[in-house]
């Protein structure tokens, strides 16, 4: 399938090298404007972008940007294009309340724009900005617009709480609650709970392949940690962290590595209280209530 888009792009004046490109979904050509270009330091204009298959890796920034926005705007999910190389492609960015600029000319732009009425505030130095100066998902509620990354995929009916956070190639398949980390990678399905503090381990540290992936109506405990894939109806105490090697006694009495029981639907993780040991017991999305329906209305 062949994806043309049109998009605004912004790139550095001295070095030309590309800061952004903006795709709206509308696919019209809107100009954008802003203090960093009407100073000098940066320059706007249109570039259309063609891809013939998104199983080829990107090759270039803007190219890298369209995919970016494909998955933040749900047309793909997580895990189903090529994004080998978005790092080498993507630029490190100050981005800025005046426009994006390469960190190193930050202190020219505050001398430029002295003149103006305006005090700058640079929000992040990153190669990927804010998904919600991008694009706007439909039917989702966000709390702190930093700590979600452009690339992040939320489906409709999606809350992410103020400390929530989601990396790019990652995000929930259907209504979900997410007060945690969901590392690049990992997707969580509909009617799940990622608890306050609970992290999911992702495929960019320490060269982990392993896609970790929660099914549905599954909780992640508050300041739990998780390193296996869930099925559906699973749930992990609060303050557990179950990584692959993690020996656990399975519901048959036997004692395993955790990687044996990924993906398995029905468990329950849990420490003994008295011996420490980590279990996993038959259990149901019932024991935990699932998500508040009201919460997720988003519309």
């Amino acid at each position: 399938m062949t994806i043309k888009r049109i998009g605004h792009r912004f790139t550095d004046v001295a070095t030309g090298k590309t800061l952004d490109t903006w795709f709206p979904r509308s696919g019209k050509k809107i100009t954008r404007n802003c203090l960093a270009e009407k100073v000098g330091l940066i320059k706007g204009d249109f570039v259309e972008i063609e891809i013939e298959s998104l199983d080829d890796a990107p090759k270039s920034a803007e190219e890298a940007y369209l995919r970016l926005h494909l998955l933040s705007e749900c047309a793909v999910k997580p895990n189903t294009i090529n994004l080998d190389g978005i790092f080498g492609l993507l630029n490190n960015v100050a981005w800025t309340t005046a426009g994006p600029v390469l960190p190193s000319s930050i202190d020219e732009l505050r001398e430029l724009i002295a003149g103006e009425n305006h005090h700058l505030n640079v929000t992040s130095i990153d190669k990927f900005p804010r998904m919600t100066d991008y694009v706007i998902p439909k039917g989702v509620r966000i709390g702190n617009a930093d700590r979600i990354r452009l690339g992040a995929h939320l489906a409709p009916g999606t809350t992410v709480m103020h400390e929530g956070f989601v990396n790019f190639n990652a995000g929930t398949l259907g209504e979900s609650m997410v007060e945690g980390r969901i590392s690049a990678g990992v997707v969580v399905g509909k009617n799940s709970d990622i608890g306050g503090g609970a992290s999911i381990m992702g495929t960019l540290s320490g060269g982990g392949k392993q896609v970790i992936s929660i099914g549905e109506k599954s909780l992640l405990g508050a300041n739990a940690g998780l390193g296996i894939s869930l099925g559906d109806e699973c749930i992990v105490e609060s303050g557990l962290y179950l990584t692959a090697g993690t020996k656990v006694k399975t519901p048959e009495g036997e004692i395993v590595s955790a990687r044996e029981l990924s993906g398995r639907s029905g468990l329950l993780y849990r420490r003994h209280s008295q011996t420490g040991s980590v279990e996993a017991i038959a259990t149901n999305a019932a024991l935990w209530g699932g998500l508040n329906s009201s919460l997720h209305n988003n519309d």
